[in-house]
């Protein structure tokens, strides 16, 4: 490609020299104004952008698929997925920006966080970005600020929260899948029993783990959903109220059931795990689709959150999940800017979905999806109500980081170093030392 530059450019000017009468001594040429970015002239400067992410398991996905079909298009900006360790990308795109180091394009987590990186003045505001009517109100609610005045990020995907079994070992065992929670534990004694499989792959270790693949998966059927989210936004309801410390009881339930020495095993251990067939359910969400798919060797099924009694109204998790913005600082903006713009089109929208099963577009264009269990997660939309993780609008701006703390305190719980009560004092007391409830 720059060999290609180069002799387009020598041509060009030969041939200038040869319209100016050859032999003769020439003026420079006067500067012209740089072709629109959007319309990437391939004889254009070669430009490398950078993406920041925790998505390190769609680093061959973006590789193989995503970034050459936008460098087809594009062929004068090279895309380089960079992501970090989902437990280590707060803290390390924080120290990034402030450093002036970070990437020209940042993944936003959803609301409170990328909110603040917008605030600080590390997120460009995209409201002019072309495309971006693409998108409805609920889609851009995540990545814009409380007044509505602007978008800073966007929106790629939802995720949506249950659990993964081996069906090959729920064959092997007779089991059926569990609707209720009494079914739901009757089948993890039934895998302890028999001593064939670990019963939950999942650790502690990460933290991060016990509050988004155990408290924000099982929660919603105690809290309702919105409706419980909503109540802690406005201080009417408390994590001190019985629907949380429940939440919190049935995930110390779970600990008789995981791994051996399960303190320490982190979130790729507790993914090999179950795709090696050496465990029976994952605890986790449509995210994983595409790793497991790639990876295991077995045939899978997926459940939704067990319900107290079957026939309750069932509440999932959809939750607004990822999003791209423009780091502010970025000297390529035009670049990125192109970049972003091309994510808002119906070719990104159906080749996401797609190269990344279980990411479900937040576009208006719809999307027909080929994988046979994202199309199940999606179905869980006709029959459950969906809400999203409860700490992640407004709950999260004030230290403590009420995020941080569920992920602290739901490992606590799990580990045995914290009762279920425990765990919603301390959360509770957090809160209420810096939250004033908004009415």
């Amino acid at each position: 490609m720059r060999k290609n530059v180069v002799f387009i450019l020598f041509l060009a000017f030969a041939l200038l020299l040869a319209s100016c009468g050859g032999g003769e001594e020439t003026a420079a040429p006067a500067e012209t104004e740089a072709p629109p970015v959007e319309e990437a002239a391939p004889s254009g400067e070669q430009v490398q952008l950078v993406i920041e992410s925790w998505r390190n398991d769609d680093l061959t996905i973006w590789e193989d698929k995503i970034i050459p079909a936008f460098e087809a298009k594009y062929p004068n900006i090279d895309v380089v997925f960079a992501p970090t360790p989902p437990a280590e990308y707060n803290g390390v795109l924080n120290t990034k920006l402030e450093g002036g180091t970070a990437g020209d394009l940042i993944t936003c987590r959803p609301f409170d966080a990328s909110l603040a990186l917008y605030d600080q003045g590390y997120l460009a505001s995209l409201n002019d970005l072309p495309g971006m009517e693409n998108f409805g109100d609920v889609a851009k609610s995540a990545w814009i600020t409380d007044d509505g005045s602007n978008v800073f990020c966007v929106p790629m995907a939802s995720v949506i929260h249950g659990f993964f079994y081996n069906k090959e070992a729920f064959e092997k065992l007779g089991l059926q899948v569990p609707k209720t929670k009494a079914e739901f534990m009757a089948v993890l004694e039934a895998i302890k029993a028999d001593g064939t499989y670990t019963p939950l792959a999942m650790g502690t270790s990460d933290m991060w783990e016990a509050a988004t693949m155990g408290f924000q998966n099982i929660g919603p059927v105690n809290w309702k959903g919105e409706e419980g989210r909503k109540a802690l936004i406005a201080g009417t309801g408390k994590y001190t109220d019985e629907p949380y410390v429940k939440t919190w009881q049935e995930l110390a339930a779970w600990a008789p059931y995981l791994p051996d020495g399960y303190e320490a095993v982190k979130y790729p251990d507790a993914q090999q795990l179950f795709t090696l067939g050496k465990a029976a359910i994952y605890p986790t969400g449509s995210w994983e689709i595409s790793v497991f798919e790639k990876d295991a060797q077995f045939p899978m099924g997926i459940f939704p959150p067990p319900l107290d009694n079957e026939g309750d109204t069932c509440y999932i998790s959809d939750h607004t999940d990822i999003a791209l913005g423009m780091n502010a600082a970025t000297q390529h903006s035009e670049e990125a800017r192109t970049f972003l713009s091309w994510m808002t089109t119906p070719e990104f929208a159906e080749l996401y979905a797609n190269a990344l099963p279980g990411f479900f577009s937040l576009s208006n264009e719809p999307v027909t999806l080929t994988d046979p269990l994202a199309q199940e997660f999606q179905s869980w939309r006709e029959s459950c109500e969906e809400t999203i993780r409860n700490s992640y609008q407004i709950l999260s701006r004030g230290e403590p980081n009420l995020e941080n703390e569920l992920w602290r305190v739901s490992a606590a719980v799990m580990n045995g170093t914290l009762t279920p009560e425990q765990a919603a004092e301390e959360v509770q007391a957090g809160l209420d030392s810096w939250y004033t409830p908004t009415q």
